[in-house]
């Protein structure tokens, strides 16, 4: 039995005066998944975020998430998600449990209710101990948890994570990525947004390789990477330019690059690695991924 998508998106398109930020986009999303749209700045990942939570209005096109129009019924898609956007909210000013409570009262949620939400949350996220301290006191990392557990007062069916981990150390971004594991093993639909392929390598059920506003790649982790190969060869040469050569990972193949590499050249040095988020743009779209803002940057300010 053919189960009908949380999140349907077809032909989705947004404009800024003359620059299409979103032309035509189509995804969907299964419950229970987590989807990511990768891509560098300027894509149109938060201009397609803010349209799926009704933040904005779309130019053209029809997305749907839980069975509701984004703009017909904008009221009940607001009651069946919640959204974590780049930046982290919370008021330095109050504690972490002040942030939880006043969110939770905010949402009509009972003083009771509210107290007894924010220390289940606070738990959850291990923040329990820096519960009553300032959040001008947290630590990046814990300021995201703290954002991302805020955005869990509601329980929502859909989490939208807009670059959750953007700025955070390598420790705290592992923190975020075990906590999306066990949201979803909850039952929480996730759609990410990130600039990063290990992040989306690894959260991400289904990737859509998001550039200038269109879909060019949607598939597995694995099989994204395979558009670049398994592994990549960087090759140093003496006079200190640089080639890489992609590879199915086999000995054979890795034999005949080196073989390759120094009919070309004196080889000074030579690293095998996996493929990064600028070697699956190079290979899909012919340039690197940059950070070159555009309309979307733009509009956002």
């Amino acid at each position: 039995m053919k189960t009908t998508p949380i999140v349907e998106v077809a032909g989705l398109r947004k404009r800024y005066g003359t620059t299409n930020v979103l032309d035509g986009i189509d995804f969907a999303i299964p419950r229970g998944s987590v989807f990511s749209l990768l891509g560098p700045n300027g894509a149109g990942k938060t201009t397609a975020v803010n349209i799926l939570s009704t933040l904005t209005r779309p130019s053209g096109g029809t997305a749907r998430v839980d069975g509701n129009d984004v703009v017909a019924n904008a009221a009940a898609v607001r009651r069946a998600i919640s959204l974590t956007g780049q930046f982290a909210t919370v008021d330095d000013l109050l504690t972490g449990r002040e942030n939880l409570v006043m969110m939770a009262r905010l949402l009509r949620l009972s003083r009771r209710d509210s107290k007894a939400r924010a220390a289940t949350l606070l738990d959850r996220f291990d923040l329990a101990d820096a519960a009553d301290r300032r959040a001008s006191t947290y630590s990046g990392g814990m300021k995201r948890r703290l954002d991302i557990a805020i955005s869990m007062l509601a329980r929502p069916t859909v989490l939208f994570l807009d670059e959750p981990t953007t700025g955070l150390d390598p420790r705290s971004r592992q923190g975020v990525w075990e906590f999306v594991r066990e949201l979803v093993d909850d039952g929480v639909t996730v759609l990410l947004t990130t600039q990063y392929l290990d992040e989306a390598d690894q959260l991400a059920d289904r990737i859509a390789v998001l550039d200038h506003g269109r879909i060019i790649a949607e598939g597995t982790p694995t099989e994204l990477k395979r558009a670049v190969g398994t592994d990549l060869i960087d090759i140093r040469y003496a006079d200190g330019t640089n080639a890489t050569i992609p590879t199915d990972g086999s000995v054979a193949h890795l034999r005949t690059a080196l073989a390759d590499a120094e009919a070309t050249g004196v080889v000074a040095s030579v690293g095998l690695r996996s493929p990064s988020l600028d070697d699956v743009f190079l290979t899909l779209t012919g340039h690197p991924a940059d950070t070159t803002p555009n309309a979307e940057e733009a509009s956002d300010r």
